[in-house]
């Protein structure tokens, strides 16, 4: 994966946020509306504006932007034609609704209950919701929550880390022995089933070890991969014709752009919207261009309606995915594409793949997003630091609802190691990359992915990795021990030579180096006015506290008391859940801030009084 976030190949993983370790998936889902507008945007400088929204105006469709645009070379790599045999896809025509989703479930009637399971990253959220989508749409409505009630089971897997499969290996053990005692399990009450389960892996690990998952002595029913999930009803029509189930086709073209998500968790605030697939970088040590496929984007326009459609379901914070996110590139239906020899990538960095037509940018798109919903965050994940040309700074400086906050994946502090890993950059460039994101947006959060133990490591290289971690200064860290990935580069041409103790003894010391240098970071904002998006009721103190999230993605919690609504002519009330609310932080630890409630308020208020009022606002510029 291009930044490789979550994504790195490794072993023992840890989230450090800080005291606690990595909480994967928040939920969502979405769809359409286009409008032209004019709008009064605030920058961070506190200069208003207004905006024609039509102005944007590119001629885009929805039709499926072609990877056709990227060209690379990798001369030691396996082809992406030795996993992907001719592969088709189909497309549902532009302008087709899914309008018999919405139909009550009275109108259908249900082929089987479903359950699911997800694990790995953000983008196996996302594909579930897709799965759900294509399989109501086959008239599979019902959803269940445990296993034990389902008829068909789902499992979306991971590939990137050894401590990941075999975690969905211990479930598949369980799932096979509902199938296999299926007949005393009814008759004692353990299952609830109408007949046995038939259980279908989904995702990365389907691709990279379906032979193996197949040959499981029938533990498992059907196997598709990330690109071939419009093939579901069929491979499980396959299943019940006597035959295996099997799709892991990686396609040129799969964006999935027209299929209307159904999201997982509802009432939700905040909501995942995937705008690209898979990755050109080849990373050494990284399985996703095996199992995700080159890059291709989504058309803008599908983008644009999905996140309307959430603006009208009152979801308040939107994080675009992808697995190289900030590559974005669509040229899909632009009558003129600029020649890829245009293309920017952050200064000192490289990539081994090159850019062959320029469409609308990642900078573009997140502009465009930022006007025409100014009551919406937006964040973005997994980037790669190649990706961060000036323009983009530039927009996340003066669009205010952009987050302050980059995920930046080092993977090392080492430039020897760097360059074995095929990054395209050293440890310089890295620094001067994070200089400049700091003079230009001087409150800007940052953080990161390291792996321990990478193939050739050395102490010198290890302590190089500390240093770097104290002389940026991080928010956040995904922290790994490394486990190498068949198919990888790494795996064809390096030896795993570093001992498993001295992996994880570096990861203890990388660990203990990052919680003794971020506590300067959560000590930083004391006295500051943060506005925070609540999420709900603090676990900790669910009678007496409410949680949310800040711009630079702080955990900030406050005492649950009644405060002014200035939207609502300063009547007070207590917030809930999907309100924004000014906090002047008190206190921090080195994983969470706490503060005082001030007023309940909207984005582009809270901005706008910060640029007129001489409060000690959190810097926006």
């Amino acid at each position: 994966m291009a930044s490789c976030s979550i994504s790195s190949a490794v072993g023992h993983h840890w989230c450090v946020n800080l005291s606690r370790r990595c909480s994967i998936l928040s939920r969502r889902h979405f769809t359409p509306v286009s409008r032209q507008t004019s709008l009064t945007f605030y920058g961070r400088h506190g200069v208003s504006r207004r905006t024609s929204v039509s102005g944007f105006s590119l001629k885009l469709s929805r039709s499926f932007s072609l990877s056709s645009s990227n060209s690379c070379n990798f001369p030691d790599a396996l082809g992406l034609h030795d996993f992907m045999p001719k592969a088709s896809s189909t497309i549902t025509e532009p302008g087709v609704s899914d309008s018999h989703l919405d139909l009550p479930p009275s109108d259908v009637v249900s082929r089987g209950r479903i359950y699911h399971e997800t694990y790995g990253c953000q983008m196996n959220v996302n594909d579930m919701e897709i799965v759900i989508s294509i399989m109501k749409k086959a008239g599979y409505t019902e959803v269940v929550e445990v296993p034990e009630s389902a008829e068909i089971i789902f499992i979306n897997t991971c590939a990137i880390r050894d401590n990941a499969e075999q975690r969905v290996w211990q479930r598949l053990n369980y799932f096979w022995f509902l199938k296999r005692q299926w007949k005393s399990n009814v008759a004692t009450g353990r299952s609830e089933s109408k007949h046995p389960p038939k259980v279908v892996v989904l995702g990365c690990m389907a691709e990279r070890l379906k032979e193996k998952i197949l040959d499981a002595d029938k533990m498992v029913d059907v196997v598709c991969g990330p690109d071939a999930y419009r093939d579901l009803p069929r491979l499980l029509e396959d299943v019940d014709a006597g035959h295996k189930g099997v799709n892991t086709l990686l396609s040129l073209e799969e964006t999935y752009a027209d299929i209307k998500p159904v999201r997982i968790a509802k009432n939700s605030i905040s909501a995942f919207v995937s705008i690209m697939r898979g990755c050109n970088n080849m990373c050494s040590f990284c399985i996703v261009p095996f199992t995700r496929g080159r890059e291709r984007s989504r058309p803008v326009e599908s983008i644009v309606r999905e996140v309307a459609e959430l603006s009208n379901e009152g979801v308040k914070e939107v994080t675009l995915l992808g697995q190289n996110v900030n590559s974005y590139n669509d040229t899909s239906k632009l009558e003129e594409v600029d020649s890829g020899v245009n293309w920017k990538y952050s200064d000192g960095f490289s990539s081994m793949c090159k850019v062959k037509k320029m469409g609308v940018r990642f900078s573009d798109l997140l502009d465009r997003l930022a006007v025409e919903f100014p009551e919406m965050r937006f964040r973005y994940t997994s980037p790669h630091p190649k990706e961060f040309p000036d323009e983009l700074l530039y927009v996340m400086r003066d669009r205010y609802n952009i987050c302050n906050s980059i995920h930046l994946p080092a993977q090392s502090g080492s430039s020897a190691v760097l360059e074995r890993m095929r990054r395209g950059y050293t440890r310089e460039a890295y620094l001067d990359l994070v200089e400049k994101i700091r003079t230009i947006v001087p409150d800007m959060g940052i953080t990161s992915d390291f792996i321990s133990g990478f193939c050739g490591e050395t102490e010198q290289d290890h302590e190089e990795t500390l240093s770097l971690v104290k002389a940026v200064g991080y928010d956040m860290a995904y922290m790994f021990a490394y486990s190498m990935r068949e198919k990888t580069h790494a795996h064809r041409n390096y030896v795993d030579d570093v001992p498993d103790d001295v992996k994880q003894r570096r990861l203890a010391e990388l660990i203990e180096t990052f919680r003794e240098n971020t506590g300067a970071c959560f000590d930083s904002r004391i006295g500051l006015t943060e506005l925070v998006l609540v999420e709900g009721e603090n676990r900790r103190a669910p009678e007496t506290e409410l949680i949310g999230k800040s711009d630079r993605g702080h955990r900030v919690s406050f005492v649950k008391v009644p405060v002014p609504d200035r939207l609502n002519n300063h009547i007070s009330r207590i917030p809930v859940a999907s309100d924004f609310v000014e906090v002047q932080i008190s206190r921090s630890t080195r994983a969470s801030l706490h503060g005082k409630a001030l007023a309940i308020t909207s984005l582009s208020s809270f901005y706008r009084d910060m640029n007129e009022q001489p409060v000690a606002y959190a810097d926006r510029a």
